[in-house]
């Protein structure tokens, strides 16, 4: 069984659990959420950001971020994307699983749970992202999982060379820009192996990346911690975006780290599902740099 606890996260009513090496705090009364994310060697340190203040109206009313972990059907879209998860939800322990279920979102035809549960690798756990449809006939569309950091960090996208074809005439490599971005941005850093995004408070307007990455992880470098989320992509099979499987968002109060999976039609009753392998190392002062980071990839990726 997992031991829960009761407390609060910066005045969210919450559960807490320990799998592995991470703490974990889902709050009661939004979601379906994860809030809280630290490495029980520094429980007191949040890994994730918490940011009441950051909201956007919508038809159905104002939108707020909350912060932390969440999910979101892609592609992006208003209001479906927004629709308000203000609600109480249920949160279940069920042996080494924890699920938590959210409220039905009758206006989209879905409903979307999260399950967390240990994994094989190292300390680590498995989070699995499911989106049922509650309708009466079939919608498209992918799980979009993300994760709110805690500020001052940045973002690491590996996009290693890897030919497709034998001779390596075909590309293998693609960016996906938002109108919004300018590739000048001092937070983007491009280097041979890796694209990096710094989140930087004094920098306001807002940026935005995605790729198809290689190896397939993305992760979050913050106060002596690398907060890394591996997928397991699919071939021959359509992901939103120009392809994209990660993505990163960034503006003055917050980075996002983001993971997709792909483009599918589900039935009515069926469940689409996208999992990340979540993982937490302490490795202490590091750059954004190719050095850097293939150093930590050779020890602990």
């Amino acid at each position: 069984m997992v031991a829960v606890r009761e407390g609060d996260i910066e005045g969210f009513r919450a559960k807490f659990v320990q799998m592995g090496d991470l703490i974990i705090g889902i709050p009661l009364d939004i979601g379906p959420r994860i809030l809280y994310l630290a490495h029980k060697d520094d429980p007191e340190v949040n890994l994730f950001g918490v940011i009441p203040e950051f909201s956007i109206d919508t038809p159905e009313g104002k939108w707020r971020i909350f912060g932390g972990h969440r999910l979101w059907t892609s592609p992006e879209a208003m209001p479906r994307s927004y629709s308000l998860d203000n609600r109480p939800i249920k949160v279940k322990v069920k042996d080494r699983e924890v699920i938590i279920e959210g409220n039905p979102e009758p206006q989209n035809y879905v409903k979307k749970r999260i399950i967390i549960r240990p994994s094989n690798k190292g300390g680590g756990v498995e989070v699995v992202h499911e989106i049922e449809n509650i309708g009466r006939w079939p919608i498209t569309f992918a799980c979009w999982a993300i994760s709110v950091m805690r500020r001052n960090g940045f973002a690491i996208i590996p996009i290693k060379a890897h030919s497709v074809d034998e001779r390596g005439l075909l590309p293998d490599r693609v960016i996906a820009l938002w109108p919004y971005t300018d590739l000048r941005d001092r937070r983007l850093i491009f280097s041979t192996n890796y694209i990096f995004v710094r989140q930087d408070p004094g920098i306001k307007r807002p940026l935005k990346i995605g790729v198809r990455a290689y190896p397939s992880w993305v992760a979050y470098w913050v106060d002596g911690y690398l907060f890394v989320k591996s997928i397991a992509p699919e071939e021959g099979v359509q992901y939103p975006d120009f392809q994209s499987d990660v993505e990163v968002y960034t503006n003055d109060l917050f980075l996002e780290l983001e993971t997709l999976g792909p483009l599918r039609e589900v039935e009515p009753g069926e469940v689409n599902r996208h999992v990340e392998v979540w993982s937490v190392i302490k490795v202490g002062e590091i750059k954004p740099s190719e050095e850097d980071i293939k150093s930590i990839e050779e020890k602990f990726l």
